[in-house]
């Protein structure tokens, strides 16, 4: 497994240089795409590669987060990374439980491994709550699967068992949509235990709408709940016919 960790970033100046020198002390390689950031993202993270080596995507304007992972796993394909381990960074995930996914992907390197994070923490927004609460509903109606944290952005991706790259959307709702369509080609998708850290209200930076938000996921699972009639159920219940024919006639 030659995996790497990537890092999309839009307006996190702050906090970027931060999670990328503590994810370079549990991994030698790390990339960053700078999603058109209009602050001094750019220039920080610009500075930070004098010092220390990663790799650098920067797009000239913002194209979600989404596009974000997108332009990072076609690099990663480009420089022949076998997986990509993907944290925010705002500072919510901790860098150093990047081992927890990377040992589970080594028992199981076909799987997507999601980080699941606590939700009793007394300053996780009340919006993040129901927005999760709210997907993970929504995943198992289109999957006939349960997976505690579908919102999770602490993921460890094997790049050649992920599905729905070609029409993955732009924004937030990309990394909801890789799960099912990867839950429809029958990659397995587990689930460990991770930290998180919110900061108090007047300190949190988020790029997250709720209502514009909540109505493109609106819209994504209504489409996906329609494909799941007449892409995903078919091709998940032929996957098993094929796993049972196959322990049948070995």
């Amino acid at each position: 497994m030659r995996h790497i960790i990537l890092i999309p970033t839009y307006n996190n100046s702050l906090t970027v240089c931060d999670i990328v020198r503590r994810a370079l002390s549990v991994c030698k390689d790390v990339m960053v795409v700078n999603d058109g950031s209009t602050d001094d993202t750019l220039d920080r993270l610009l500075a930070l590669k004098h010092d220390i080596d990663f790799e650098l995507v920067s797009h000239r304007h913002n194209r979600g987060k989404g596009g974000a992972l997108k332009a990072g796993f076609r690099r990663a394909r480009e420089l022949n990374y076998t997986h990509v381990l993907t944290l925010d960074a705002d500072g919510q995930h901790f860098p150093e439980d990047a081992p927890l996914l990377l040992t589970a992907g080594q028992s199981d390197p076909e799987a997507i491994i999601v980080g699941c994070r606590t939700f009793g923490d007394e300053n996780m927004p009340g919006s993040n709550v129901f927005a999760n609460k709210f997907s993970n509903f929504w995943f198992t109606v289109q999957t006939l699967r349960c997976i505690p944290d579908t919102q999770s952005g602490f993921r460890l991706y094997p790049l050649d068992h992920i599905g729905g790259l070609r029409i993955l959307t732009s924004r937030y709702e990309a990394e909801l949509e890789l799960l099912v369509f990867s839950a429809w080609r029958s990659t397995k998708i587990l689930s460990v235990p991770v930290r998180v850290y919110y900061p108090p209200a007047g300190e949190r930076v988020s790029h997250f709408h709720p209502t514009k938000d909540f109505l493109r996921i609106t819209v994504l699972n209504t489409i996906l709940c329609l494909l799941a009639i007449v892409y995903g159920a078919p091709r998940m219940l032929l996957d098993s016919l094929k796993t049972l024919f196959k322990s049948t006639s070995s």
